[in-house]
């Protein structure tokens, strides 16, 4: 057994064309669902119905729908399984209670202050809660911030199954030309041009100039014997980065994912977002437990996968705090950050602008309810497949180094290569990814529009304007942040499950605190929201900074770069903590104090929300 799966993991898989036309029939079907959401549409008010789908989701949508499922879930996620092992289990383990805690504590309030206000959009709700266009606005600017984040970490993400569905995408589906790794003469003279770079180090790269390589793993080892550990630090990411081809496979699929998601948004609105994303649901569940089964038998069961990572890796792989692929002592997942992501998933689900936007548009309290338990099921039916797919696939591909968060992609290519019509069952397969993804933009791209249009552009600079108006400038917004993630993506970005931890622990920081506040505590203040609010978030963009330009030195705090995810965008881990577990107590600390010490709010608007109403004659 163990050496049949060395060979499967000699070389990679690839698409074929039935591949692309399952692919193909997913993208069309998304379409056809954006044109019968917009046809909803206009049963309402344009903003109504555009960016809250007139209030009428029903539990399966709902449940469905306000998944945290994206392409952290299908990339990111399964890259830290397959980097670090089993321990990623408790990672994620939080987020089976997620629908309990955010549906149970939050949900159900928010819907009936959302109801009573008129609100469409957090900021609305933040907005009218307090009487304060200033609390509106700053909402909005850290909903169009954190959410920028996500999307840029998306759309490289659905880019990247589109080029692997591609027929021979690892067969020379390009020139060979193309298909080498070479640092040429131009980017020997960048590296000259730039402060800092030794002329030693010049001369070494001299000595690679022209020089075909076959692949990153190829380059990159032949700079592990060249340079030293000083060089490799400072400028190995560069050489890399400059020696790679032109992806145009990348680029295409780039392209086609950002024409589809934008298209059949800008159709439809949130219903468009809301409608597929419950068609993606549906596929990604069946997507997942068919490559769960296929992994499962194509290993030989678990308990062959778990040996076999355990032989390729070390019993860091099955033991906390995980395995250390660098061999230096790093601890991913250590007691502290074990609970520190125990609260992070909870109240970043809790507290996701997106999630919330779904919660206020259910149709009733009932619909919650039954929300909690469809939602709890579902969660689990996704994340614990995926960690054993991981594990199997550790097997299957032992060697996959800096490309990991291709590694459920690749199974679903890998585990159907000798099933009849194996092309088209991976593109099934391959639908559950890319239609996590989609769904995540598409409600992305409904929450900045919104943002942009309703809470900025008609709230302060033309509040009277068209409906007309309206509708033209929220499809130009969704086209303005398509074209900026497709430019952010030119050059691919890294480390994209680091960028939803980070996006996560930031709204989560920024609105958590707020909105239980504002839902539970009669006696908060716009004061004391907005220090909730501004602390909250500077706490954890505070951590953020000193991790990511390595601050900690300066400030005279201890090391911990060996905490947590290989990745230069990482926070600091102040006393073995993640940021959301300062953040959210600052700005509790804050909100409270802030609150108590200025004048309490309007007692006819406290009464108006929270008190019983006399009934209408």
């Amino acid at each position: 057994m163990s050496s049949f799966l060395f060979a499967a993991a000699a070389s990679k898989p690839h698409g074929g064309i039935g591949t692309l036309v399952a692919l193909a029939v997913f993208i069309l079907a998304s379409g056809w669902i954006g044109v019968l959401a917009n046809r909803a549409v206009h049963s309402g008010s344009f903003m109504k119905g555009f960016f809250l789908g007139n209030r009428g989701l029903g539990a399966w949508a709902l449940a469905l729908t306000a998944t945290v499922q994206s392409g952290g879930t299908f990339m990111g996620f399964p890259s830290l399984v397959y980097t670090h092992g089993w321990i990623v289990a408790l990672w994620i383990g939080s987020y089976m209670v997620v629908p309990i805690t955010g549906f149970g504590i939050l949900g159900k309030r928010l819907a009936q202050l959302s109801r009573r206000l008129g609100a469409i959009t957090i900021p609305d709700f933040f907005r009218e809660r307090f009487g304060s266009p200033a609390l509106g606005l700053l909402a909005s600017i850290c909903i169009l911030f954190y959410m920028s984040f996500m999307m840029i970490a998306q759309f490289k993400a659905g880019a990247i199954v589109m080029k692997l569905s591609w027929p021979g995408t690892e067969s020379l589906a390009m020139s060979e030309e193309f298909s080498n790794y070479v640092l040429g003469a131009k980017h020997i003279e960048v590296f000259r041009a730039k402060k800092g770079v030794k002329p030693e180090t010049i001369a070494k790269l001299e000595a690679l100039q022209d020089k075909p390589f076959k692949d990153v793993s190829d380059l990159e080892g032949t700079l592990d014997s060249l340079l030293t550990p000083e060089e490799l630090k400072a400028h190995k990411g560069a050489v890399v980065a400059a020696a790679a081809p032109i992806d145009w496979l990348y680029f295409a699929g780039l392209g086609i994912f950002t024409l589809t998601v934008v298209g059949y948004t800008m159709a439809g609105g949130f219903l468009a977002a809301v409608w597929t994303d419950l068609f993606q649901s549906v596929m990604m569940f069946f997507g997942v437990i068919l490559l769960l089964v296929l992994a499962l038998w194509r290993v030989g069961g678990l308990e062959v996968a778990s040996v076999t990572a355990v032989q390729q890796t070390g019993p860091g792989f099955i033991y906390g705090p995980g395995y250390d692929p660098e061999g230096i002592g790093r601890q991913f997942l250590p007691l502290s950050l074990a609970i520190s992501f125990f609260v992070l998933w909870v109240y970043s689900g809790l507290s996701s602008p997106a999630g919330m936007v779904r919660i206020m548009a259910c149709d009733s309290t009932q619909t919650l309810r039954r929300s909690i338990y469809l939602l709890s099921i579902y969660n689990c039916f996704i994340y614990i497949p995926l960690i054993i797919i991981c594990v199997c696939g550790r097997t299957l591909f032992p060697n996959l180094g800096g490309h990991s968060d291709e590694i459920v992609p690749l199974m679903a290519l890998e585990t159907t290569r000798d099933l009849p019509l194996s092309s088209f069952w991976a593109g099934l397969i391959l639908a559950a990814p890319f239609g996590a993804i989609m769904a995540t933009v598409s409600s992305y791209l409904v929450v900045i529009s919104s943002g942009l249009v309703r809470d900025i552009y008609q709230r302060f600079i033309e509040p009277n304007a068209s409906e007309g108006r309206l509708r033209f400038l929220s499809h130009a917004a969704m086209v303005v942040v398509g074209l900026v993630a497709v430019a952010a993506n030119i050059q691919p970005v890294k480390y994209l499950q680091a960028m939803v931890v980070f996006s996560s622990t930031g709204t989560a920081c920024t609105f958590l605190i707020p909105a239980l506040m504002a839902a539970y505590w009669r006696r908060a203040s716009v004061s004391g929201v907005l220090a909730a609010m501004f602390l909250g978030a500077g706490t954890a963009l505070s951590l953020y900074s000193i991790g990511i330009f390595g601050l900690a030195g300066i400030l005279g705090l201890p090391d911990n770069q060996l905490l947590g995810q290989v990745t230069s965008f990482r926070p600091y881990y102040l006393c073995g903590c993640d940021p959301i577990v300062w953040g959210l107590s600052i700005s509790l600390i804050a909100g409270v104090a802030v609150s108590l010490c200025t004048p309490p709010p309007d007692a006819r608007l406290i009464s108006k929300l929270f008190d019983a109403q006399p009934a209408k004659a």
